[in-house]
């Protein structure tokens, strides 16, 4: 008896679904699916299309699961489902909440954001408050979060490049990761906190593991999760601008050079993106012997005029991060494989080689072109830092082009001025920021 119940049913062939009516259910069926596929509301004639060719599967001998199963794949493969269909001029409030949905969720809008689209009360100042408020508070949020730093911040080309393992034996996967978590973390930090755009590149407290507080320096940190950590005074981590994360996309696997990190900050925290270099001019290749600095390398190549200008906006600040190297530790002096000191073991692994030696000492210095002056890379964070109007401005435009989904033209100058002035009235916090973004022309029109 007890060996009767594990035999297996006697298979009566290939079961489907059966429909009495499937004319009629057809239409039931893609009256609720069409308009969740396409974002918005069908036109019956739209419908009835879908329809005519269930019949017309119907009538060449598929059963209704395959005739229906041709017209799902037939609506998913239409530009309406793959494409945002949006207006010539001002979105609708079917695409405005596509547009909330995927900015806020990557995804399509839920049966609220469709339910307000359909009432046409989603325009309304304070329900698209709220709605704001309501996406960025779910958990899909932090698609927001990793998808917008993956695209500023290009943190998804963080594993671009292996770190040298004879320079920096104590990187690993683990450290890769935390550094990524701690962007991640940081950013969200700034806006569930709504705090102002200088802490973009300058901040009290960072986000942080054992894994990076050892990585870092800092002391009283254990365990793997990451959490808030105040930083003893001096410090310069925290903010995007020193984390280990953007420190290490900004460089090749072997060494550092001002020029993408200077770069970098131009274009993506500042909005000053340099002119790409001349064509035929030979990039910098890296002295792993430590027989020479970058800076002095970067010395002769600016004797060519043509590289002169452009050298003199992006090195001096480049230089200020030369404090950090390839895996984006503090240092003071450079690592070689050629001549130099031996190396302390520090913080490494007792039981992981070093091969490395220390060669010349670091450089951090230098002058911006409009004068000023720095020693250190706490210098160089102080002086923008204290240039909030000009991050915000930026962050505003990276917003705008990630939500929007476009770029940015010279006729967005002027909104995104009005939409800064704005948020610094309310004290120039970034979720302010979103919200006067959203609310704006600029990201409700096409």
């Amino acid at each position: 008896m007890g060996a009767g119940k594990n035999r297996p049913a006697p298979s009566l062939g290939s079961w489907t679904v059966h429909s009495e009516q499937p004319l009629i259910d057809a239409d039931r069926l893609l009256g609720k699916f069409l308009p969740r596929a396409f974002r918005r509301p069908v036109t019956p004639e739209t419908r009835k299309q879908y329809v005519a060719k269930v019949e017309e599967r119907l009538k060449s001998g598929d059963c209704f699961e395959l005739a229906m199963r041709w017209a799902y794949r037939a609506a998913l493969l239409s530009p309406n489902f793959f494409y945002h269909i949006e207006p010539t001029a001002k979105l609708d409030e079917y695409a405005l909440a596509s547009r909330l949905s995927y900015f806020f969720w990557r995804t399509m809008p839920d049966e609220k954001l469709m339910h307000l689209a359909a009432s046409g009360k989603l325009r309304d100042g304070v329900v698209l408050r709220g709605e704001v408020e309501r996406l960025l508070a779910d958990g899909k949020s932090q698609r927001f979060v990793e998808d917008f730093l993956g695209q500023w911040l290009k943190l998804r080309s963080i594993a671009a490049t292996d770190p040298d393992r004879k320079l920096y034996p104590e990187f690993n996967m683990y450290l890769q990761d935390s550094t990524v978590a701690e962007t991640r973390a940081y950013f969200r930090e700034l806006l569930d906190k709504n705090l102002d755009a200088s802490y973009l590149v300058k901040s009290d407290f960072a986000l942080l593991n054992e894994r990076l507080a050892v990585h870092y320096g800092i002391e009283g940190v254990s365990g793997s999760q990451i959490r808030r950590v105040s930083l003893p005074a001096g410090s310069p981590r925290g903010a995007f601008l020193t984390q280990a994360s953007i420190l290490r996309i900004t460089v090749n696997g072997t060494t550092t050079s001002p020029v993408p990190r200077g770069a970098f900050v131009l274009d993506r925290l500042l909005g000053q993106p340099p002119e790409p270099p001349p064509p035929n001019i030979p990039a910098i290749e890296p002295d792993v012997r430590g027989a020479k600095t970058v800076r002095e390398q970067l010395a002769k190549h600016r004797d060519n005029p043509s590289c002169a200008l452009c050298h003199a906006k992006i090195d001096l600040p480049g230089f200020a991060f030369e404090a950090f190297d390839v895996i984006g530790g503090f240092r003071t002096r450079y690592r070689s494989i050629g001549a130099g000191d031996p190396a302390p073991r520090g913080e490494i692994d007792p039981f992981i080689g070093i091969q490395f030696k220390l060669g010349p000492k670091v450089d951090a210095s230098g002058t911006l072109p409009d004068g000023r002056e720095f020693l250190a890379i706490n210098d160089y964070q102080n002086l923008i830092a204290a240039d909030r109007e000009r991050l915000l401005k930026n962050l505003a435009g990276q917003f705008a082009i990630y939500g929007a989904a476009r770029n940015l033209t010279f006729s967005d100058l002027a909104p995104i001025a009005t939409i800064v002035a704005n948020t610094n009235k309310q004290g120039g916090g970034i979720r302010t920021l979103i919200h006067e973004l959203t609310q704006s022309a600029l990201f409700q029109t096409r």
